[in-house]
């Protein structure tokens, strides 16, 4: 799928996959009775927010891959309308971002998909991020973000060429700005296959890490910043900035 042409949303057409099996740990002392992707952002399900930007942003379909109380999100569906078809698969036990995508990649129709994390909300440019993903011709690509303090994410190195030369784990210890993954990835035909052939729960350590380098395309938006709505800080953070957010990017 070409990157430009008559539709002009910034996703053109792609089918995206929804990461949303986890079982919401984090947040059980302020959301218990709910998946997280139900989790309300100031009244509003986050995932009515969710597949309202994904819809303006131009994305052909939301795929889910859920886990616990998965029948919640389908009744959900189910009983209002939602703005563009949604296709939901369910892990049979927890399977963790890779094992949850395995089990949703053979619903996608498009080459490439988007894939993202079912409880991560993301301002940045989608259209520069999956033009990017297409020059590059990388199986691969991982929209990353600069923060400030890194010591509460695992860091990721890219090169000059715009691969990925290497991914650190999470270290507390070490302070100051770094690039970090902001949750959202575009993946080709050729990377899901070796994705289906790779073993694993996580897609960031079991695959990514190991299919680096040469494989994983790094885009860094400047400007890109995520909320985590997993965590009861990051759900009140999401509350305050989503009743003032700007339009679709």
């Amino acid at each position: 799928m070409s990157p430009t042409g008559s539709n002009p949303t910034p996703l053109g057409g792609v089918d995206v996959i929804v990461l949303a099996g986890g079982l919401g740990t984090r947040l059980r002392s302020v959301v218990s009775d709910r998946p997280k992707i139900l989790a309300p952002v100031d009244g509003t399900p986050f995932l009515d927010l969710l597949l309202a930007k994904l819809a303006a942003l131009g994305a052909a379909r939301a795929i889910l891959s859920l886990g616990y109380r998965a029948e919640m999100v389908d009744d959900h569906i189910r009983t209002r309308p939602v703005p563009l078809p949604v296709v939901t698969v369910v892990e049979p036990e927890p399977l963790g971002t890779a094992g949850g995508l395995r089990l949703a990649a053979p619903l996608a129709a498009t080459d490439p998909v988007i894939v993202m994390n079912g409880d991560t909300w993301v301002e940045a440019d989608y259209g520069a991020f999956l033009a990017s993903h297409h020059r590059m011709a990388a199986p691969c690509s991982i929209l990353c973000a600069r923060v400030e303090d890194a010591s509460a994410f695992g860091r990721i190195e890219i090169g000059a060429d715009g691969l990925v030369t290497r991914f650190v784990e999470k270290d507390a210890a070490l302070k100051g700005p770094a690039t970090v993954s902001a949750g959202i990835h575009v993946i080709s035909r050729l990377g899901m296959a070796d994705l289906l052939k790779s073993t694993g729960p996580s897609l960031e350590r079991d695959f990514f890490a190991h299919y680096a380098p040469g494989r994983v395309h790094g885009f860094v938006d400047p400007s890109a910043y995520f909320i985590d709505i997993g965590t009861p800080a990051g759900l009140a953070l999401a509350a305050t900035h989503l009743g003032r957010r700007p339009g679709p990017r």
